[in-house]
């Protein structure tokens, strides 16, 4: 049991560590200067990134599995 305790904590803290800094990535693309993109755009992405957020909530909260991540913004 101690084990599955170890590798749960191993990979939770690398995995959550590059989700992390995906989501920085993605804050990036907001610098005007460098990126053309509408309002649509990031409802989309904000939409898309909570979804995502929610099915994770809902694993840890029930099992229950979540399906292929989908993002398009057109």
């Amino acid at each position: 049991m101690r084990d599955k305790r170890k590798k749960f904590v191993e990979l939770a803290e690398k995995r959550v560590t590059k989700a992390i800094h995906a989501v920085q990535l993605i804050g990036n693309l907001s610098n005007r200067s460098n990126y053309d993109y509408t309002d649509t755009d990031v409802r989309k992405i904000v939409k898309a990134m909570d979804d995502e957020v929610r099915a994770l909530r809902r694993r840890f909260g029930k099992g229950s599995g979540a399906g292929e991540p989908i993002f398009k913004l057109q």
